[in-house]
C-alpha cells in the first residue's frame, strides 16, 4: 500500500468499481479527497477520533468550497458547449486539469495534517463513514473500503 496519500489515492481511484463510487458519493454531496483520506487512514488503522474527524473537515471544506468546487462547476458548465467549440473544449481541459491539481493539493495537505497520528491496534474503522455526507451510498462506501484494503494485502 502506498505510504503517501497522493499515490495511495491515484492506485486506489483505478481500482474497479472505484470511481463510479466516488462519483456517485460526490453526486450525493461528499467530499471525495476527504473520503479518500478516509480510506487511506483506515488502511492504515489510525485511530478515528472526534476531534481528527473535525480537524479534517475543517481543513477541507474551505479548500473545496472556495477552490475545488468553482473550478468543477465551470468544467461542467462549459460541457455542452465544448463540444461544438474546440477552442472551449481545449479551455475546458486546462480547467479539469487544475481541478485535478486543487484536489491533489487538498490531499497533499489532508497528508500532512495527519502526519503525526498513529496506528491503534483495534483502531476504530469508522472513518468512511464519519466523512462521507449524509445520506451516503453503503454500497459506494463499502466498494471504497474493500478496494482500499486489497491495496493493503
Amino acid at each position: 500500500m502506498p505510504n503517501d496519500l497522493w499515490r495511495f489515492a491515484e492506485t486506489l481511484y483505478q481500482r474497479p468499481g472505484v470511481e463510479a463510487a466516488c462519483l456517485q458519493l460526490q453526486t450525493q454531496g461528499a467530499d471525495v479527497c476527504l473520503l479518500l483520506c478516509a480510506a487511506w487512514l483506515e488502511a492504515r488503522m489510525i485511530a478515528c477520533t472526534d476531534e481528527h474527524i473535525a480537524a479534517l473537515r475543517n481543513l477541507a471544506q474551505p479548500w473545496q468550497e472556495q477552490v475545488v468546487i468553482p473550478l468543477r462547476q465551470v468544467r461542467q458548465h462549459w460541457r455542452e458547449a465544448a463540444q461544438s467549440d474546440n477552442a472551449l473544449a481545449q479551455l475546458r481541459e486546462q480547467i479539469k486539469q487544475l481541478e485535478l491539481t486543487a484536489e491533489r493539493e487538498q490531499l497533499q495537505r489532508l497528508a500532512a495534517y495527519s502526519q503525526g497520528w498513529s496506528a491503534a491496534a483495534g483502531a476504530s474503522a469508522n472513518w468512511l463513514e464519519s466523512l462521507a455526507a449524509e445520506p451516503a451510498s453503503r454500497d459506494a462506501l463499502q466498494t471504497l473500503r474493500i478496494a482500499a484494503a486489497q491495496l493493503n494485502a
